[in-house]
């Protein structure tokens, strides 16, 4: 580290000090490390400053003007994504499933140039009985459905009738078998089965339409589009885990746009990123302009405790430790009567609890207390 920056290795973050290290020339450093140490003091919070309530009302105000839509993808019924306040509400509530899960899936070299990318795209995306079948037949007599097989669709999908015949068997469970016969698969129901009747035959038929056949499961939609100079697949719904087992699939860049799935796979600190990276994504495409630090904060408070917590009575609200926080927010008696079982004690040190008895709360000017000593 140049030496006119190591009076300030306990001053300011590290990230700064490589910043000035490799941006600024070395006879400059001293005056430049000066100034911004200036700066990063006059941008710090002061102690006592109400950084919640400013959070909430930097991001509360915009989110009034933002518009209620869904965002289409041209040309692919399924995949459309939730974006504006629908979207924020859906990250800031914590949700475990979300309206519209999608994945942008980054490709390594050769593939991000557009080498195979549609067979990649095909690989990838979820395929079920009905996509490969031309025709349905119920045979009454034998109790049977028979599938013709789209041979062009397998050729496409590299798939062979067996490998059909083999998950189809899989999923139809115990009530039926399927076997192949020719470029026909042959779905023949089981004994035990074969006693309900006709019932059972229409529901095996129902049922193996569905069928998972290839793929990653959960993907409904891929969407092969250029950014930039590169390739990427954009898909409907998402499985994180799945898709990094691919070989081609860059797993540095590739992200989802469910926390949850994010929190399981990669850890808390990515969910964290997931969380700021989402909110701030809503907000610039709307065009409003939030300061990241209040993002930063909300992101800080919902996954402060390892897992992933909304902004609900379920989520950041139970587990304040003040009995008087939790109750001012929905269901007050049931907070009360538990903490009062419980013999809880609230030492009202946050802002909430002091509003409610109407004392001065800990905040700015009301957070120093003054002692004075008295003659005797």
């Amino acid at each position: 580290m140049h030496k006119d920056l190591e009076k300030y290795k306990d001053k300011l973050p590290l990230k700064l000090l490589q910043d000035i290290e490799e941006q600024v020339p070395g006879s400059k450093v001293k005056k430049v490390a000066e100034k911004v140490y200036e700066e990063y003091l006059a941008s710090r919070v002061d102690p006592g400053e109400a950084v919640g309530l400013i959070g909430a009302e930097s991001i509360g105000e915009p989110g009034t003007q933002m518009t209620l839509n869904t965002f289409h993808y041209a040309g692919v019924a399924e995949m459309n994504v939730t974006v504006g306040l629908p979207r924020i509400i859906e990250i800031l509530d914590g949700r475990k499933s979300i309206s519209t899960p999608k994945m942008e899936i980054f490709l390594k070299s050769p593939y991000n140039k557009g080498k195979n990318i549609r067979e990649l795209a095909m690989q990838i995306k979820e395929t079920k009985l009905k996509e490969i079948a031309t025709e349905y037949g119920m045979n009454i007599v034998d109790m049977r459905v028979d599938v013709k097989l789209d041979s062009d669709k397998l050729d496409e999908l590299e798939l062979t009738p067996q490998q059909v015949a083999k998950a189809v068997d899989k999923a139809l469970g115990l009530d039926a078998g399927a076997k192949i016969d020719g470029n026909t698969l042959v779905i023949k129901l089981k004994e035990k089965a074969e006693a309900k009747g006709l019932n059972a035959l229409y529901r095996a038929k129902e049922k193996c339409k569905g069928a998972y056949v290839k793929g990653v499961k959960g993907i409904s939609q891929v969407l092969p589009v250029k950014r930039g100079d590169e390739y990427i697949i954009i898909t409907a719904g998402s499985n994180l885990k799945k898709v990094f087992e691919f070989d081609f699939v860059d797993s540095n860049r590739t992200t989802t746009n469910d926390i949850h799935e994010v929190r399981e796979v990669l850890g808390i600190e990515a969910a964290r990123q997931a969380i700021i990276d989402e909110v701030f994504q809503v907000i610039e495409t709307q065009g409003l302009n939030v300061d990241i630090r209040h993002i930063m904060l909300v992101a800080d408070t919902m996954t402060a405790g390892g897992e992933v917590k909304g902004i609900t009575r379920y989520g950041v609200v139970s587990g304040k430790a003040s009995v008087l926080a939790r109750a001012s927010f929905e269901t007050p008696i049931k907070h009360l009567i538990n903490a009062s079982l419980r013999g809880e004690v609230d030492r009202l040190t946050s802002v909430v609890e002091n509003v409610m008895l109407n004392q001065i709360i800990p905040v700015g000017t009301g957070l120093p207390q003054l002692v004075s000593k008295l003659e005797k």
